[in-house]
Parts: C-alpha cells; structure tokens; sequence
C-alpha cells in the first residue's frame, strides 16, 4: 500500500457489485517495484493515502486540533512622514491603534506634511485567526494635547490578517491613503507614508536595506494596499439582512430564572438573542428578541466601507443578552473572498438568502460554560448550536450623488419578511451510520458502559426534544397536512415507499468495554455491528456541496498526480519541473479554495463518545463528505465507505500533549441522502452481512437495520516487522529516551522490547499476531484491509509511558491461495512519518504483511527464516528477505573539541569524553584532563568497523554522547546528538580525469584594469537551492555611449561630479555599496517578474530551450536588468554615472549562511539534554535544551578500500582521511570587531524608543560601550571598533549585543547575537580579514590584512601542495596551470609610482573558486547583518545590527592600526533667504470706511524641525492688490550630512529629558505668508514647503507662476541648492482653495 505499488483503482470500470480482484502478476508487472531510493525517503506518509477498493476512505493523521491556540505575535509599525493633509496651518499627531492598544507619535507644529520616523512594537500572545481579525487603524489628528482630544483628519484600516498574507509578511515604505469616517464624499484627506510588519514566532524578517530616501516618493505607485486592490477604492454599502434563527439552545445565564421556574411552575423561553455583525473595526446590533426560540428579526445592518474592504472577515454571532452579561450563542465567520469573484466576470460579495450554520459548546446547559470560547469562534465546535437566516448585498455607492448619507456610522433598518422557499425546497434526508469497530478507547475513561450518540443539527440529540418534521409551517400556508404528506411520500418517481412511522435511531446500545491492553479498551461488537439512522429535514441546498465535491474530487487527483511528479523530478531537469510543479500547487490552493462553499445548508454531523451518561470525546465529519448523489463525481468521499475516525476531546481540552492520546478509534460507514435516494444505503459495506430489523412484520422490507450480522469471517495472521526507527522525541531529562513501540490491529495490540537511552533504537524486531478475525470478504480484504496504528512511547521507571508519536500503515496482504514470493513478497522495509500532534516526530522503518490462514491452518503459512547467528530467546528477529543487506563500512571520526559546555546538575563539567555509536559499534575519544584549561582532544582521529545496509537510504543514525568522568569511576551524560543523515559523510573518491588537470593547456583569464566606469552588472540567481550568480558584463562602449548621450528633458547637460579622493571615506565606500545591493536586488526582482512572465507565456505550450532556461537571462545583456524595448524607470532620467568608488559586499544576513557556516571540514554537532518541549515552545525548548557543541568530523568509506584511497591516506596514516588538518593547540588571536549601525530596535523605553550602546563579550573579557550611548534612537548609527585578545579553543564564542541605558536600574538586554570565531578562523574560506575587491597602500580603501595578497597567495599554493605562483612580465602571473592578467603599478600617498605584484595575486584570490579540487571562495571584505535575539522573547527578532570581524594571529606580524568608521560629522551650512516681492496675495481685511479688501502681508520662514528658530518679515501694510515688497533676509544655520541628505538636529526632546537627543530630518524649508492683525490672531493665507534637494526651478515672472509647480512635481525642472548654490525666482503660495505668489532668493 505504498507509493511504489499502486493496486487496482477503483473498481476498474467493473459494475459495483462485482469485487474487484485482478490478476497480480500483470498487475505489478505494470507499477514496477524497484525500491527507488526517493520514493523511500519520503518517508511514506502516503502507506495510508492511497485508496484501493471502493469500501475505505483515508483517515486523517494529524490529530490535534491547531486552530484556537495562542501565539506569539509582534505587529511593528514605523510611521515615516505624512504628505498632503487637508487643513490650515496644523499640528498633526499619527496615532496608530491594534485593537484595544493605542500609540501616538510626537506632534510636529504648523505643517501639513510631518516627518516622523517614529517606531512602534506590538506584543500580542492570541490565537492566528483573533489576531489577524483585529482591525489596524492608522489615523492623523489635529492639534491634540493633554487637555483636547484633537479633532480627527482622516483615518486607514486594515486586518492584521491582510498584512501577514504580504509577501514577507510586511508592507515596506508603502503610503496610507487617508479619508474621513463622518464624510465620505471629501474624497482623499492625506497620505501617511509607513511600514508595517507582522511577525509570528519563528518568521525570519527580510528587511530591505535601508537605503537614503532619495528615491523621491511616487505616491501613487507605492499605495499601502495589497496586490490587485486598485488604487482609487470606492466606498460601498454592505447590506447584512438578518432574517431569523432556529434550533437556538436551552440556556439562561441568570440564576433567578431556574429559581422562578422551581417556584411558579413557568417555563417560558429563557433567552433573548440578538444579532450582532462585527466588520472593519465596526459593530451592529439587531434588535433583542425576548424569551424566544425561534427568533423573527427581519433587520438589515448596513455598513459603509470602501470596497474591496481590506477586512477579510465579518463576524456574526447570536448573543442572549442578559443584564449581566451578554453571552455569545454561535459564531459564524464570512470570508469576504469566498463570496466574491474579482475576474473579469466577476461579481461583488453576494451571499443567501441562506441558512448558516454554527458550532460551538456542547447543548447541554451549565452554569459555568468550559467551551464558552467555542461559542465567540474560537477552535472547532464541538457541537451544532443554531442556524441563522442571513444574506450578504453589497452595492458601491456615486459619492457625488446629493442623496448619499456622508457618515459611515452603522445603520439599522426593517426588511420585509421573505419568502419560505427562497432559501430552497425543504427535503427529508435520511442519514444511516455503522460502527463496525470501537478500539483504542483510553484507559482514563473507566469501564462504564459506553456508547455513540450520532446528530446532524438538532436531529438525533438527546438534550433537546429532537425536532420532528417542520410543522411550523402550518400557520402560515393554511392547512399543512397534505404538504406533510407530500415530504413523506417523495412526491418523485424514485421508490415511494411509506415508512411514515419510522423513528430514528440516534444511539448505540450501551456496552461494557474490554481490556486491549495498559492503555486501551476496545468494545466487543465482534460479528455485530450497531447502527444507527436519523431521518432529518433541510432545505435542498445539495447542489452546492455536490459542485464542491466536485472540485475536491479534481484536488485530490491533482495532489496524487503532484505525489508522483516528485518521485520523477530526480530524473528531470530542474528548472521546467519546479515551475511546473508550482504552478500545479497553485491550482490546487485555487481549487481547495473554491471547494469550501460559504452557504452550507446540511449541517455537519457530530459523533459523540457518551461512558455512563457523559459525554467525553467527539468526532466531526463534514456533511458534503457523506453526502450521495446518482453521479459518482458528485458523491462525497466518505460517502458509504468505511472511515478510520479518531475521536477527539473537545476545546482546550484538546490542546497539547492531552490530545495526543487516541480518545477512541471507530472504523465508521456512514451514508447521507435524501429519504427517497436511499435504495443501496448499504451497498458500500463490506459483504457478508445479515440486516436486523428493529420491527418484525409487513413494514420491514424498507426499515433500515438496527445492527449487521457477520456470516463471513476470515482469519488472518499479521506480521509486523519492526527494524528501526529515527529522529525520535526526547521524553526524558537526559535528553534521550527509552522508546518501545505499540502495534494496534483490529483489538489485538503487541509491544515491542524496550531500548534503553536512544532517539533512534534500533529494535529489528517481528512480532506476530495469530488468529486476527476479520469480518467481510475475503477478496475486499486483500485489496483493502484495515489500518495498522503504531504507537511510539517512552517506557519510566515509575508512572506510565509517556506518548511520543504516533504512525499509520496498511499490510500487504496474501490470500491463503497465492503464493508468497515476488514481485509483492517479502514486503520491503519502508519510512514511515511519525507524528506528534501535529508536528512531525521522527521516522520508522518498518514493514507490515498480513497472511491468511487457509484451511490447512498454520502449517501452510511461509517459514519465518531469522538470521541464524542471534539467539535473543523470545524475541524474534526480523526475518532473512526483509531485513537489509550488511556490508562493512569503516567510520572515521575528527575528534577536535568540545565547546560551550553548561553545568550539569549544578556540577561543572571537568573531564568530558565523546562516546559515538553506530549500529550498535562504537568508539570512544580521548579525555579531555581539564576542560577548563583545553577543551580540545589531544588524539585527533580514530576509527571503527560497522555492518551498515547497502542501501544508504537504511543506514541507522550516528549518535553523539558527552560523558562527565567523575570521581570513583562514576559517569553522567552531559548531553547527545544524533546524526540522522550520514549520506554527506560518505566518502566519495575524487574524479580520476580532475586529479591530472595540470597536464591541460593553459587558460588564460584577464582581469580588466579598473574601468574608467563603474561597471553596471546583472547578478543573476540560477535557483533559490544553487547560490550560483552569474555576472554579466557589458561592453565598455555600449554603456559609456548610454550614459553620456543622454540629455535632461530641462536641456541642461548632465553635471558629472568629479569625486575628490581625499573627499572619500569608509562611509562612501559602505554607502555604494549598500546602493549596489539595492541593485542587485531589483535587478533579481525584475528577473523574477519576468521569469514569471515567461512562465505564463509557457503555460500555452511555448517552447523553452533548455539551454536558454538554464542561463537564465545570462543572454540578454541588460543593464540593471531592464530590457532595453521597455522604457523601464531608468530610461527617463539619465542614469547617473557612479563615480568609482571600490566597494565592499553587504550581505544582508549573516555571513555564515553565505558560507555554508564555515563548516567546509569541521562541522558543528549541537548536544541537547533535556524534554523537548511540547509544540507550543518547538523552537524555544530547543534552546533551552541546548548544552554544549561537539566539534569535528565523520567520514565513512567501504573496507576494504580501494588502491588510490589507500594511497591518499598513506601520506600521515594516524590521520586518515582527514589529511592536512591544522593542529588544535591553543592559539592567541586578536579579535577586531567593527559594529556599524543597529536598525530596528525593539524600543525598550515607555517613550517607545531606547537608548542604545554595544556590550561584547569573549570568553572572560568584556567591554560595555556604556558612556557612549546614543540617545533615544532605535536606529542607532555606533561606527566603533573594539580590540579583543583571544585564545582559541577557550574563548571562541563572540557575543555582540545590544543594551538600553536607564538612567536608573539596571540596563536592559534589547538583543544580541552569537558569532562562532573557531570556526571561521579554521575555514578554507579564510575569513579571517576579507578580502578587499582592489589593492591600495594609503587611502579609503587601505589594505587592512598585514599579510599582503602575495603572502596569502604563495601560503595557499603551498598548502594545498600547487607550485608556487610564478609571476612574469606584462602583468601575468601563473598559477597551476591557469594565468591572469592585471595592472602592475601602484600609487603611494605621495604619487609616485611603484612595480608591484599584489593587484595580479589579489586578482587570483578573487577568483579562487575557479581552481579546481583546492578551490572555494574566499571571503570578500564584506558587512554582514545580523538579527538580534532575546532569550525571553524565543525566535522573534529584536532588530538587527550591520558589522564584521578580523582576526589576526598574534604569532604572525601585528595589523595596522582600526579602520576609523566613525560616523560622519554634520557639515555646518547656512541658508539664506531673501523675500523681494509678493503677488497676487489673497486679500483678508474688509476696510471700514471704504469696504474695499486688502491684506497686511508678512512672510514666515523655518526650516523642517526647527519651528523654534522661525523667522517673519516685516509688515507691508495695507496692500489692495495683493502685491507687498520687502527686501528681507532670513538667515539659518545647520548641520547637514550630505550623504543621507538630511539636517542633523540635536535637542532635548521635554524639560524633563536627561540629555539631547538626535533627530535626522530631511531638509526641508517652510515658508508661510500671513495677514497681519493688530488685535485677533493672524490670518493664515498660505505656504510652500521645498526640498532643499529637489525643488522645482522658480519661474522668470510671476505670471509664470502657477500652482502646478508644486502639484505636478514630477514635470517640472527639480534644482538642488546644494549643488548650485544660489536660485532666484517665483513660487506659489497654497491655501485650501487660492494661491498666490512670491518672488524669493533662495542661496
């Protein structure tokens, strides 16, 4: 029942009845049985998922429930600027809201665009579907203070939700649109420009780097809004009409109420529902229905919202209100998505009129409600609570229109009553239901009697008093009677047959359960099967669920199809089936999206476990799944076949390791219908059964049965051969386990040995099970028996096993008339998932047969031949056939040091050893004297012989123990490791047709002298999996001619900066490249979007050459990957020539990850002690479990060994294969760490900023940067280097971290990060200093290594045994047998020229990877970025920090003196401004006497942040035309750094603030014209705001002058006053609705 071997599908076109029983010869002739090594290793999940006759379904293997359990959630939010926002002169303030929880940023004061940058951070522990349902709300408010609220501008929503559906879960730099809640029609108030990121536990965050913002902001493009939502959203009417509710439960919360009844007697309705609708942050509440069970509200709540709303879900619940309080009866969810279509044919959400469904606690009422959660929609119902009435409209509204209501407050208004069959034709369903088998019942449940109660809505429940047919409907339609009639007799031609008086059946016969084993019960129904029946009326709404049916009878073909393209993708070329594959995995979340239907009629049927009257595990099985209809494709999956249900404990009950135990295991048939379709109801059941009426007589023939009578029974053997298993939980302290292994079959169950101290026991193992009785045809069991259920559990001392996973699989079965031999028998080993809950939890290899006894009994059943040299008594091994074949394998291990050791038991570890295991051989390591004085081994290799498989896929895992020697010959485990995976340390020999390639001809390689232009390159990804990059150049002349030619649309020639050398700095080499990243980036994306383009144009058929596939665009030369026939972005402006600057490499993670973390040949083994702990602290527990690192090496190689192998290792032979290996002695090293900046910090003040400063830590010595601190910044720029001495193996863990300085109290720990020196000290890859890109002695660019590329060189060619690199004239120099070419000559600080050879051996070292056998890359000079963690907040990233590490070895010469990365310094600048003329000025003041207007005009002045320092004009009084003249200058100074364009401002943020903090603003400058009031307050008129850095070019006239200057922006001429220095001109003043104009100087 595996992958390999497919049987016979359904039926094979045979009529139903017939068995399907083929021939099994041509059968497994056709699906080949190979062992394939990938199907195997996938470990086969499918055993269980494939269908083979038409009588089973699949069962599920996950079991816990996930959906209701709190996580842990941080919703950051940088609010940047705000633009455009409609109002005079105000004092803006963002306050940004998650549910309950409000932040505000810092008021800016007089101006409508505000430049924050302000950083908040959420922490939220809910569960995913409340979190992503909160409402984030952005909104700007006008002049708040302590004293006034402020009046609100205009505010954004959206769902947590719709962020975490975001690539990256992130929206970066993306703008808000703002608009009015009480007024629709104003149309757009401002725009907010922020990021927002929401982060689970466990997400990595990709930030973009933060590059200058000097990518002026196109507003339109860049809107805050998910793919595909326009951009101009219009506001829309959602109409919720709320017809009636039915089915409502017993309840009543007050305590009175049952005292009242006890007393009087009364026993009226005890509930008053409303209905209450939650959408985008907004409630509304029907109208209460007093004391009623059957509620008529006929109300519409109507919602204004724009559309699409960017809420995905609506919330409807029925609450009782009560005068306590409000409790909720049912929740039912919308998924707005579900109900609309956005195609082309699309339509608006429409839904209903129909009848929704809800779940939630049991019905039977208690005070005190457990599963109350349930009710508000948390976790899965466990029970049907009540249907609603409701139907969804929504209609976008014309704002212009006179009569549309501007404010968006909920409504609620009166709808006619609708009529009884628009929600469809009742029917009678008819619903029968067969217990066939009840085993693995938990012991806890006691040995009461127990039974199965079955409902399907309020149908079949015991609580209530079962509703009959619906007969409410008599009042209304006249007499009723004859309309029953009509429902029973079917008025349809299909057999009419009256079974009028039939009553349902909802329950099982109670029945005393019997001991399976320790933990289990099964009930005794051996050849008698209950059933049960429930006749039920609905409206007939099957069409939908047959549609949906459908659908999921197309998913699930394609899924088995995507199964089986995975087996082939080994043998195809990568790139066509991956996009292949991808796009079929997108069809089919497309398709289980379409199958959920959001208008279910029928509900879904509940199964209740009830031991002595109390309910105590439920199983829920989806209608549509039973539901029959006369078309096959329209039946539903489980409908008339028998399903393995695992019951499950209801609510939070569920959760974690208490859920994890099978409450019960039932083999079930069920079948759903209409009465009248109900013909073969039975005919999906295994045969050889008998029906047993409940009523004797003429009726009989059409009443359904009350239990089966099994005639037929076979009897079978089974045999499970169990070998070994992997990869285990860890259930005990120690951090191991003592796993033994459980087998269910039917009610038997047998158990495994025990194997002490081990995730990965190796048990090989046949356990037999005799005389198994199954009941049915012999023939339907051989194609499909029923399911084995494997148990893993860890055995204690005292008190009971404890759970460690659970498998399913299927045995391959023999009929007593075949023969037992290939291809099916023996079965082969197979892997097979073990789960816990629902994470995975290891594998199992194992395999299952089941034979039948015939009528000869055993005798005739196959021998069972053990290996003959293992007597283990009882126990009988797996047999010969079935277990692997054994070759010898000798493992060689690299003991080199134990590293990070915690305490153990309080008790420091002092004299460790390394224990490894494998397949039951070992070896021990040397001991380690004094782990605190050397934690290094002193023998480095050693060596023992296995019996592993052949087949590398079966070898066992390798484990790893580190023992504490203690005094008195005692011994105590510190902690493991198990390699699971040996394949990466199989020894491969090296290619024979490599190891001679310096016999080949030369090949020569030219490094280009530096270009005089900075060359653009496209980098282009190969695969996500190959980190590949392919460079393109382009030819020097092409691009020379591109960037030169191009004119500005202004006609001024393009200035070329000529950059001044002793300008330069690091900052402008980190600068550029940071810009080089960003293009890199984007050219990746543009890549990716236009890979994806071709895939479209693919999907038709198109032809793809493989060789054009595989490059990639490598063809295509594109200039920052923009083709050249689409004007990209790039095209209009000319592209800026970049000055050349040499440039190091920013890695935006760490630098490890780049490098495979450095474990080219000595790997990292962590050790874990310890539980690990439940799912809900997965990635928590296991550090915590963490004590210690091993570290060293493994290689494994067949014995005896080939010639050339044994040759290889002849050169040292202690050594092995592990030839040329540094020693381990100590070893002194200087340790430079250079940190650059931090960004992102969690803020760790109530402020909601911190106050940052680097601590570093290695081994015993410290450094707390503490006086230097920066003040309240969560980005911090630090530009620091610190000097550690260090010996290594002692100190080799480097943690870099971050702390926020308190004034008072201890600082506290923001975040920080660990870095393995050892480990990067040893590798090839030498990252010891990075290599810089360009050779240079004085300079920006100094080389920083005191060893000089030529030394490194000839030290590489050395060790790795090559000929010393020669170097010959006209620049070359060979190395083996390749040569480069270079420049030759370099320039000291004074000029000169000098011969020198470094730039040819940097040349060479720059392309080290190109060598064959020796080469890997080498590290370039480099940045890396690092995420900072918190120990208390596991997996969440508390920012991140940008810095790199040299290490030098104190026995070679001493390095130069720090790299000075210091931040830079402001330059200090003044700007000037002289007012000449005003124009057009609108006139304010009505003159008394002679009426006519006119205005007294003064011009304000500030720049950005330092409305302190504003400056006014004089008065020009009494001006009638709107003209005023002044002459006046306005003088500021300030501090500007050019390269991040901004103003520096250093200020104290409140009296109360300790020190300055600095704040870094774009520069820009405000001016402001104003009439002048001797007694009221100034009349504002108008303002500009201009960009220092771009502002348009001031008109000749002021005639020219035109508002469009300043609204389209992008038009006009932009100036930049720091490069031209002076500007005269006009500029428009804007008001609300005028503007005017003013002629200024700006220099």
């Amino acid at each position: 029942m595996k992958r390999g071997k497919s049987r016979a599908s359904k039926d094979d076109g045979k009529g139903q009845d017939e068995p399907a029983i083929l021939e099994t010869e041509d059968l497994d002739r056709s699906f080949g049985r190979g062992p394939d090594p990938d199907t195997i290793s996938l470990a086969s999940v499918t055993a269980v998922t494939t269908n083979v006759s038409n009588k089973r379904s699949k069962p599920d293997i996950k079991i816990e429930p996930s959906a209701g359990r709190p996580m842990d959630f941080q919703i950051s939010v940088t609010v940047i600027e705000a633009r455009q926002l409609v109002g005079l002169n105000m004092d803006p303030v963002v306050c940004v809201e998650i549910g309950d929880e409000k932040k505000y940023t810092s008021m800016k004061e007089s101006t409508n665009c505000p430049y924050y940058n302000e950083y908040f951070v959420f922490d939220f522990h809910l569960p995913p579907d409340v979190i992503f349902d909160k409402i984030l709300k952005l909104s700007v408010i006008h002049s708040k203070n302590l004293l006034r609220s402020g009046t609100m501008v205009g505010t954004f929503k959206m769902d947590v939700g719709t962020v975490y559906s975001q690539p990256d879960h992130q929206f970066y730099h993306k703008w808000a649109v703002l608009c009015d809640p009480d007024d629709i029609t104003a149309g757009c108030k401002g725009y907010i420009k922020c990021d927002i990121a929401v982060v689970a536990k466990g997400d990595n965050i990709k930030t973009p780097h933060k590059a200058n913002e000097t990518d002026e902001d196109d507003i339109e493009g860049n809107l805050l809004l998910p793919e595909g939502v326009p951009a101009e959203r219009q506001w829309a009417r959602f109409y919720v009409k709320i017809y009636r509710a039915e089915g409502l439960p017993k309840m009543n919360t007050s305590i009175m109420a049952n005292v009242k009844k006890a007393f009087i007697g009364e026993n009226k309705d005890l509930v008053d529902p409303y209905v209450q609708v939650q959408f985008a942050g907004q409630k509304g509440k029907t109208s209460i229905q007093k004391s009623c069970y059957e509620p008529i509200w006929n109300e519409q709540i109507i919602f204004t919202e724009q559309f699409p709303p960017l809420c995905k879900r609506m919330k409807i619940q029925i609450r009782d209100s009560d005068k306590v309080n409000d409790v909720a009866i049912g929740t039912h969810f919308i998924d707005l998505r579900k109900i609309s279509n956005d195609g082309d044919k699309g339509f608006l959400p429409t839904l209903g009129p129909a009848w929704v469904n809800m779940y939630g606690s049991t019905r039977s009422y208690t005070l005190m409600d457990e599963y109350q959660d349930l009710n508000e929609g948390l976790g899965e119902g466990v029970s049907f609570r009540a249907r609603l009435l409701i139907s969804l409209a929504v209609e976008i509204l014309d704002t212009s229109s006179p009569e549309v209501m501007s404010s968006t407050e909920v409504q609620v208004e009166g709808v006619p009553n609708i009529s009884e069959n628009a929600t469809g034709k009742i029917e009678e369903f008819f619903l029968f239901g067969a217990f066939l088998e009840a085993t693995m019942i938990d012991r806890k449940i006691g040995d009461k009697p127990i039974n199965f109660e079955v409902t399907i809505g309020n149908y079949g429940s015991e609580v209530d008093d079962t509703p009959t047919k619906p007969k409410t409907k008599k009042s209304k339609k006249g007499d009723g009677d004859d309309e029953e009639c009509e429902l029973i007799q079917g008025s349809s031609d299909e057999e009419t047959m009256d079974d009028g008086e039939l009553v349902s059946i909802s329950t099982t016969p109670p029945m005393k359960p019997v001991i399976t084993d320790r933990n289990y019960f099964h009930l005794p129904y051996f050849e008698r099967k209950p059933c049960i029946y429930i006749k039920s009326w609905w409206q007939d709404q099957r069409r939908r669920l047959y549609n949906a049916n459908i659908i999921d009878n197309i998913a699930d073909k394609l899924e088995n199809m995507g199964q089986q393209a995975k087996t082939m993708r080994t043998q195809v070329k990568k790139k066509t089936v991956k996009d292949k594959f991808k796009q079929a995995q997108n069809f089919l979340q497309k398709l289980r999206f379409l199958a959920d239907e959001p208008q279910h009629s029928v509900p879904d049927v509940y199964v209740w476990m009830i031991s002595n009257g109390k309910r105590i595990a439920y199983a829920r099985v989806p209608s549509k799944d039973i539901l029959y209809s006369n078309v096959e494709e329209e039946t539903g999956k489980d409908c008339g076949k028998v399903k393995t249900i695992f019951f499950k404990l209801p609510g939070k009950k569920g959760f974690g390791p208490a859920g994890w135990t099978v409450q019960a295991k039932t083999e079930m048939y069920l079948w759903l219908g209409l009465n009248r379709q109900r013909k073969d109801f039975l005919s999906g059941l295994p045969n050889g059964f008998e029906e047993n009426k409940a009523v004797k007589g003429p009726g009989m023939q059409s009443s359904p049965p009350i239990s089966l009578i099994y005639t037929m029974k076979q009897i079978f053997q089974l045999r499970v051969h169990m070998y070994q298993a992997r990869s285990l939980f860890a259930a005990d302290s120690t951090g191991l386990s003592d796993p033994f292994a459980r087998v269910f079959f039917s009610t038997h169950s047998q158990v495994t040995e025990i194997l002490n101290e081990t995730l990965c026991p190796t048990w090989d193992q046949l356990l037999v099970f005799d005389n198994v009785e199954l009941y049915g045809e012999a023939s339907e069991l051989r194609d499909d028996p029923p399911i084995i259920v494997i148990e893993i559990y860890d055995q204690d001392t005292v008190g009971k096993a404890d759970f460690m996973g659970r498998t399913f699989a299927k045995p391959i079965t023999k009929m007593s008339d075949e023969h037992y031999g290939p291809p099916r028998f023996p079965p082969q080993l197979e892997y097979y998932q073990v789960y816990r809950g629902n994470c995975t939890a290891g594998e199992m290899l194992a395999a299952f047969e089941l034979l039948q006894i015939g009528p000869g009994g055993k005798a005739d059943l196959p021998p069972i031949d053990g290996p003959t040299d293992m007597d283990r008594g009882p126990i009988l091994p797996v047999p010969i056939g079935i277990r692997p074949v054994l070759s010898k394998y000798r493992i060689e291990v690299l003991f080199w040091g134990l590293r990070d050791l915690k305490r153990v038991n309080l008790a420091q570890v002092d004299r460790p050893r390394v224990d490894i295991e494998c397949a039951g051989k070992g070896i021990q390591s040397a001991l380690i004297q004094n782990y605190k004085k050397n934690p290094n081994f002193n023998t480095l290799v050693k060596w023992f012989e296995v019996d592993l498989p052949e087949n590398e896929l079966l070898h066992p895992p390798l484990n790893i123990r580190v023992v504490d020697c203690r005094a008195f010959g005692r011994y105590t485990l510190v902690g493991s490791h198990a390699v699971t995976s040996l394949r990466k340390f199989i020894y491969r020999p090296t290619d024979k047709t490599v190891n001679n390639w310096s016999t080949m001809e030369e090949i020569v390689i030219h490094t280009e002298p530096e270009p005089a232009v900075k060359k653009m390159e496209t980098v282009v990804k190969l695969d996500s999996a190959s980190d590949a990059v392919v460079k393109v150049d382009m030819p020097d002349d092409e691009k020379d001619g591109k960037g030169k030619k191009k004119r500005k649309k202004g006609g001024e020639d393009v200035e070329e900066e000529e950059l001044d050398e002793s300008m330069l700095d690091w900052w402008s080499k980190y600068f550029a490249s940071i810009e080089t990243l960003m293009e890199i980036i984007k050219a990746q994306e543009a890549e990716k979007a236009e890979s994806e383009e071709r895939e479209d144009m693919d999907t038709e058929g198109a032809d793809i050459k493989p060789d054009d596939s595989n490059m990639k665009g490598a063809k295509k030369k594109k200039g920052k990957g923009k083709d050249k026939n689409k004007a990209g972005p790039g095209e209009g402006p000319p592209e800026k020539k970049k000055p050349k600057i040499d440039e190091l490499k920013v890695y935006n993670r760490e630098l490890e990850n780049e490098f495979d973390h450095f474990e080219d040949w000595l790997h990292t083994f962590n050790l874990y002690r310890g539980k690990s702990g439940d799912d809900d602290e997965q990635n928590a527990s296991d550090e915590d479990r963490l004590i210690g690192k091993f570290k060293g090496s493994l290689c494994m190689y067949k014995v005896p060994t080939s010639d050339e192998m044994s040759r290889e290792m002849g050169i040292d032979s202690n050594m092995g294969l592990f030839q040329n290996i540094p020693h381990n002695d100590p070893i002194n090293v200087l340790v430079r760490v250079y940190v650059i900046r931090a960004t992102d910090l969690h803020p760790a003040d109530i402020n909601g900023k911190a106050d940052p400063y680097i601590a570093i830590k290695l081994g015993k010595s410290e450094i707390k940067d503490k006086e230097n601190y920066i003040s309240k910044q969560l980005n911090p720029v630090f530009g620091k280097s610190f000097d550690i001495e260090a010996t290594f193996p002692m100190d080799s863990t480097l943690t870099v971290s971050i702390y926020d300085w308190d004034l008072v109290g201890t600082d506290d720990l923001i975040g920080e990060t660990k870095i393995d020196l050892e480990n990067r000290y040893y590798s090839k890859h030498r990252a010891t200093c990075g290599i810089a890109s360009n050779y240079a002695i004085h300079g920006y660019n100094v080389w920083r290594d005191p060893m000089k590329p030529t030394q490194i060189l000839a030290k590489l060619c050395k060790d790795n045994k090559l000929d010393s690199p020669q170097y010959g004239p006209a620049g070359r120099v060979k190395v083996a047998n390749r040569v480069y070419t270079g420049p030759t000559e370099i320039e000291d600080e004074n000029g000169l020229k000098k011969q020198t050879d470094e730039h040819l051996a940097l040349a060479v070292l720059n392309h080290w990877e190109d060598f064959p056998r020796v080469g890997c890359k080498l590290a370039p000079e480099h940045v890396e970025t690092r995420p900072l963690l918190n120990p208390d907040k596991p997996g969440i990233e508390q920012g991140r920090i940008e810095m790199w590490v040299d290490m030098f070895p104190k026995d070679m010469p001493a390095p130069g003196p720090a790299l000075d990365i210091s931040p830079r310094k402001p330059k200090k600048f003044e700007l000037r401004v002289i007012v000449w003329n005003t124009d057009e000025v609108v006139l304010e003041d009505d003159d008394i006497f002679t009426g006519e207007k006119s205005s007294d005009i003064f011009v304000r002045g500030w720049l950005k942040g330092q409305q302190e320092d504003k400056q006014d004009t004089d008065v020009h009084y009494h001006s009638l035309t709107g003209e005023g003249n002044f002459n006046w200058r306005f003088i500021y100074p300030f501090d500007y750094l050019m390269a991040e364009e901004k103003i520096v401002i250093s200020k104290k943020e409140s009296m109360f603030s300790w020190d300055e903090t600095e704040y870094k603003i774009p520069a820009r400058l405000n001016l402001q014209v104003w009439d002048a009031d001797h007694f009221s307050a100034d009349d504002f008129l108008g303002a500009i705001e201009l960009d220092l850095n771009r502002f348009p070019r001031g008109a000749k006239t002021a005639k020219q002058c035109t508002i469009d200057m300043v609204l389209n922006e992008q038009d006009m001429p932009m100036v930049n006053i720091f490069k031209q220095k002076r500007i005269k001109g006009w500029w428009p003043f804007i008001a609300r609705d005028e503007n005017d104009e003013m002629e200024i100087t700006v220099c």
